[in-house]
């Protein structure tokens, strides 16, 4: 368990390179253990998450980012299942409305935070700023930025900025109690297809095909280096990465419910401790209602 941890934890120390990691990776697991491995470790996240909602002191963002495909909405949906829905919300972010753009970028996903005690998950994220626009700069335009007026104006010193202020946006949630995992879910390209054919292939899942994720197929190689920047730059100790292996769903899941449950048991959560003058009080309204008739 540990060595999945370690092995697919990103803090900055070193410069990666997608190409280096296994998108069929499955470690020792085997599949036809894999509901009962998973059951368990989302029973022993379930308890901790009732610990996290008493001591009302931390809360855990949880981000998801991948190419399409790969599988995000059914990994939250399993690993998050059998926590408590009350201590939980899921945001799921789209293109930016017209408010939205009129604020900065990180305006929307501020607000979509965590309150303390709850388990935030975000599918897609603020990384989708220098993800998808770093693929397509001309989208940056739509935000009206002073001295941004065409892609010309879109230098690597506006990226630098750009990623500094998410750096930034992290280390203060951090500072102020948010527990930040951030998942990359890496898909190769032959099983992205594979899924896309399946998709097509079975109207139950028609509508989650559309004709722009083919489009964006074509910019796998700017993607790939997108997310190799973001991962890079981003990956802090504080707020690290980890580079899921995708290619096999029931692998997934396992290795982001493990490294959920082993983050969370690292805040070393604790019940809340009653203060005597409280345990007096309830011992005192024992007494009362034990005398009701």
């Amino acid at each position: 368990m540990a060595n999945i941890i370690e092995q697919f934890k990103i803090t900055g120390d070193k410069q990666i390179s997608l190409d280096d990691y296994d998108t069929n990776y499955t470690a020792d697991y085997k599949k036809d253990d894999a509901e009962e491995t998973l059951t368990a470790l989302i029973k022993e996240t379930s308890a901790l998450q009732t610990r996290l909602y008493a001591a009302n002191r931390y809360s855990v963002l949880i981000i998801f980012q991948a190419m399409d495909a790969a599988g995000k909405d059914g990994a939250i949906a399993h690993t998050m299942s059998g926590l408590n829905p009350q201590g939980c919300q899921v945001f799921s972010f789209k293109q930016p409305n017209t408010e939205e753009l009129d604020h900065d970028f990180l305006w929307r996903h501020y607000k979509a935070l965590p309150e303390r005690g709850r388990i935030g998950i975000h599918n897609r994220s603020h990384y989708e700023n220098v993800l998808i626009t770093k693929v397509h700069p001309e989208i940056i335009l739509g935000e009206r930025i002073p001295g941004i007026e065409s892609v010309e104006d879109i230098t690597d010193d506006f990226w630098k900025g750009r990623y500094k202020s998410i750096k930034d946006f992290e280390k203060h949630l951090s500072r102020n109690g948010t527990k930040i995992i951030k998942f990359f879910l890496h898909l190769s390209k032959d099983e992205q297809k594979e899924r896309f054919l399946k998709r097509l292939d079975t109207p139950a899942k028609n509508w989650k095909f559309s004709s722009a994720d083919v489009k964006e197929r074509s910019y796998w190689k700017d993607y790939q280096k997108a997310y190799e920047d973001a991962i890079n730059i981003t990956a802090t100790d504080e707020a690290p990465w980890y580079i899921i292996p995708a290619d096999k769903k029931w692998f997934t899941r396992i290795a982001i419910s493990t490294i959920i449950l082993e983050t969370m048991k690292q805040l070393d959560l604790k019940d809340p401790v009653l203060s005597d003058d409280e345990t007096k009080k309830f011992a005192e309204i024992r007494t009362m209602l034990e005398a009701e008739k």
